[in-house]
């Protein structure tokens, strides 16, 4: 019995040793949530004055480039005293410790603490009026950091349940590729542009790759990348209708910034896209970025039509497939 015991002990030292147990992540439940949503731990008096408001104007603002007006976020307000352990598994969480014995104010970005993949952020201060100047000092942080925990959770589901041979594809057009999730088909190939997308029956998730020769200069202006992407799109996007053809609507003229995601710089362009001689639209974004040798501009483009439907959780879902894009190993050291 002496040895049984022995050998009990020498396994279950194994085992830990090779990281079974070895962490509590293993033991955390999985999140709760509706994707979008962000618990705000804010007693009421804050809530109802200029402190809520600061929120609900950033977190709760309308989410850009959608023709219905969508929150960011949908926000749900519960009191710091009634955070139970029901709240405590939620996917998004601010925290707002407004206290005159904080020692340490300021901003603190965790995850996971009470579930995986959990997003907490946690905004200590003094009063109200120094938790408000924090806020708005923090704003633009704190919102990234809730989108990007969003946005991870989409990528690592595509991961987790690929759909097998699409990416395959893009890498053999352009050397590398995003990650597409189940239910993502390829529609058509070229030797310069690529459409893969998950038609339902009332909603389309579209993502476009196209590539072309880079000029000297200029290569990621709007006026650039809009021009070949109309030329792309009217070649390759018929509409349902003869002499219809998918392209960029000026009724507002697109936003172009430049961007750093894990060391892959993009002009990340946003805006409409239209059918030509129809009626048909919606939103999309789009990465515009050199090919490793500079060569080439790369385009990953994710976009949406959904006219009976929110299309705020769409549109995000397809602008994580399009952050996921990832160079093949012999490119990533040539980039």
């Amino acid at each position: 019995m002496k040895k049984i015991f022995t050998y009990l002990a020498a396994a279950l030292t194994m085992i830990m040793a090779t990281g079974c147990f070895s962490s509590t992540e293993a033991l955390l439940p999985n999140i709760s949530g509706k994707a979008g949503e962000v618990i705000i731990a804010m007693d009421r008096e804050n809530w109802e004055g200029d402190l809520g408001a600061a929120v609900r104007d950033l977190l709760g603002g309308d989410c850009p480039y959608l023709v219905q007006k969508e929150p960011l976020f949908s926000l749900v307000n519960v009191s710091p005293t009634g955070f139970s352990d029901l709240f405590k598994v939620h996917r998004n969480i601010v925290f707002f410790d407004v206290n005159s014995n904080v020692q340490n104010p300021g901003v603190s970005y965790k995850s996971d603490i009470w579930a995986r993949p959990q997003c907490f952020i946690q905004i200590s201060a003094n009063d109200p009026e120094s938790m408000l100047k924090l806020f708005n000092e923090n704003s633009q942080n704190i919102a990234n950091a809730i989108e990007q925990a969003e946005r991870d959770r989409i990528i690592s589901n595509a991961k987790h349940y690929p759909e097998v041979g699409v990416a395959d594809a893009v890498r053999e057009m352009v050397g590398g590729s995003p990650s597409f999730p189940s239910g993502y088909k390829l529609k058509k190939k070229t030797e310069d542009f690529i459409w893969i997308a998950d038609d339902k029956q009332y909603s389309i998730q579209g993502i476009f790759i196209y590539k072309y020769p880079a000029a000297e200069n200029d290569n990621f202006s709007e006026e650039a990348i809009v021009s070949h992407r109309n030329r792309f799109l009217e070649a390759n996007v018929p509409g349902m209708f003869e002499n219809t053809w998918m392209t960029t609507s000026t009724f507002i003229t697109p936003s172009v910034e430049f961007m750093k995601f894990r060391s892959r710089q993009f002009a990340q362009a946003r805006g409409f896209w239209e059918v030509q001689n129809d009626f048909m639209g919606g939103p999309f974004v789009s990465h515009s970025f050199y090919s490793p040798d500079g060569k080439e501009i790369v385009v990953v483009e994710g976009w949406v039509y959904a006219p009976k439907y929110d299309k705020r959780q769409y549109l995000r879902q397809v602008e994580a497939i399009v952050y996921s894009f990832e160079w093949d190993e012999k490119n990533k050291s040539a980039e």
